[in-house]
């Protein structure tokens, strides 16, 4: 089985769907074996693919805000994975950012993913991870969302956190007063596993 560290250096390297990627390819993501916490995520933003670093933008400060941690923790591949479906910034549409690319999963998701054996909590962000990490648990974010408990306390779905989803959290009130203390409490405890 090929290395982490030579997987991670080919992922960073690739070009499989370059032709289809309005900025060009800039793979974007955080793994270590030692990682206990997983955020499976969507694709980068323009920002972060400017930046190259994951969810250096407005989603976030709202996600880490979600969690309860620092820059410093998220940032800190040792604890946090950050695998999102696609690595490169997939370009924009009229309603936002266009899906991940469709060709980046199946070409690198299960061999990373197999090398992250210490993970006790995963986050899944988004539709397109959904339909991934948790298929068959819903016909919509909400659905998949709502239904939090079924994979609980090593699972848990939650909607992307854009500016773009603000209706949706007012909508959604027991996100942010029921799942989210939970999510806190959760991300705490396995990180302060990892030492």
């Amino acid at each position: 089985m090929t290395s982490l560290a030579t997987l991670l250096t080919e992922v960073r390297a690739c070009t499989l769907c370059a032709e289809h990627l309005p900025l060009g390819p800039r793979p974007v993501l955080q793994a270590s074996a030692s990682a206990r916490f997983l955020i499976a995520a969507q694709a980068p933003g323009r920002k972060v693919h400017e930046t190259g670093l994951p969810f250096n933008d407005v989603s976030g400060d709202r996600l880490r805000d979600w969690l309860g941690i620092s820059r410093e923790v998220f940032y800190d591949a040792r604890q946090v994975a950050i695998v999102p479906m696609g690595f490169c910034f997939p370009g924009t549409g009229r309603a936002g950012d266009l899906p991940p690319r469709p060709e980046c999963a199946p070409a690198w998701r299960a061999a990373l993913l197999s090398h992250l054996k210490n993970i006790r909590f995963t986050l899944v962000i988004g539709r397109y991870a959904q339909a991934y990490h948790l298929p068959h648990q819903g016909r919509s974010v909400t659905e998949v969302v709502q239904a939090w408990r079924r994979h609980w306390p090593d699972t848990v779905a939650l909607p992307h956190p854009s500016p773009r989803n603000n209706r949706w959290l007012r909508r959604n009130p027991w996100f942010e007063q029921e799942l989210l203390p939970l999510v806190r409490e959760r991300v705490a405890a396995v990180l302060a596993q990892a030492g």
